[in-house]
């Protein structure tokens, strides 16, 4: 027993080593293609290309063909790809689930090991089986934070492109030159996607996809609109850049009006379970009924569902939109 959990644990610990540093797979040549046919393919779902590219093949879920073809039949799986590929990290869906599976069983069977409670045992690989998609999610919004905070430079410098005379088009290359990630990298994709042969309307509406943030679908609204009827692109873009100033402006101040409402949220939410440690470091027969009988384990069960539920609204009432 004890060889198995020490084998599970050097897998899980492997397991999330692999996840925080794959944040590049394929070579570059196979990268560019993946995204050319991932570009066509999001036009065809939408219905806007009326080319019959039946050729372009289906991109694998999972490296084992088994789960491959179990993925394919469920369409979530095809979100959960959208969903990883939004977070920046290069990995199947099949490879996140398989990864799961292995932290939520070595998990399971180390707690139980090592404390004995069947309840416990898989409260833990419940929460361990999670962590994979809390870590993408993360990402994700790492991410997408990044995109927002240069966005505006984006827009300052198509702005400046157009009127120097430039193309939209090439004010999008520019953007992929002198912008970081992950900006230069969602305009160099729209670029390729444009000069690859989609449409200019497409290839927006696939940037709305890859990266749906709010300002984003503003942006490509302005500029769909700005090419049937006209106007002046460069005011556009520059009202639209002070929009999304302002509007990081008030969000910052409203962060710094609830950094005590969320402060206290974090707190309540952490009371119980370390209240709950700490009574069982202090006085152990005290709380043993709580784990050894079967009233005591339906009422940890309860206790955890309403922690949930009062710290989803609590998360709720302190994170406000703007």
């Amino acid at each position: 027993m004890a060889l198995l959990v020490a084998f599970f644990t050097f897998l899980a610990v492997m397991a999330i080593i692999l996840l925080f540093f794959t944040v590049g797979g394929g070579a570059p040549q196979e990268d560019i293609i993946r995204k050319r046919f991932e570009a066509v393919q999001r036009a065809e779902r939408r219905g806007d290309l009326s080319l019959g590219l039946q050729l372009v093949r289906d991109e694998l879920l999972s490296d084992v063909p088994a789960l491959n073809k179990l993925l394919v039949r469920w369409t979530w799986a095809e979100r959960l790809r959208e969903y990883i590929e939004q977070s920046g990290v290069r990995s199947k869906p099949g490879k996140i689930l398989l990864l799961s599976f292995v932290l939520a069983i070595g998990s399971y069977l180390v707690v139980a090991a090592i404390v004995g409670i069947v309840l416990i045992a898989l409260a833990a690989g419940i929460v361990a089986g999670m962590i994979p998609l809390a870590v993408i999610a993360f990402k994700r919004n790492r991410r997408f934070h990044l995109f927002e905070k240069h966005f505006p430079e984006a827009l300052d410098l198509l702005a400046r492109a157009v009127r120097a005379g430039h193309a939209v088009t090439t004010g999008f290359e520019m953007v992929a030159k002198e912008l970081p990630e992950p900006v230069s990298g969602e305009f160099r994709t729209t670029f390729e996607e444009q000069n690859f042969g989609l449409p200019l309307r497409d290839a927006l509406l696939n940037l709305t996809e890859r990266v749906p943030l709010l300002d984003v679908r503003f942006f490509v609204t302005a500029l769909l609109i700005q090419k049937e009827t006209g106007g002046n692109l460069a005011e556009i873009l520059d009202n639209l850049s002070r929009v999304i100033r302002e509007r990081f402006r008030i969000r910052g101040e409203v962060r710094i009006r609830t950094a005590q409402g969320r402060m206290t949220a974090g707190i309540l939410i952490a009371l119980p379970p370390l209240m709950l440690f700490m009574l069982n470091m202090l006085n152990p027969s005290y709380m043993k009924p709580m784990f050894t009988q079967s009233i005591g384990h339906w009422m940890l069960i309860g206790a955890a569902v309403l922690q949930v539920v009062g710290s989803i609204l609590l998360w709720k009432i302190v994170h406000i939109e703007v």
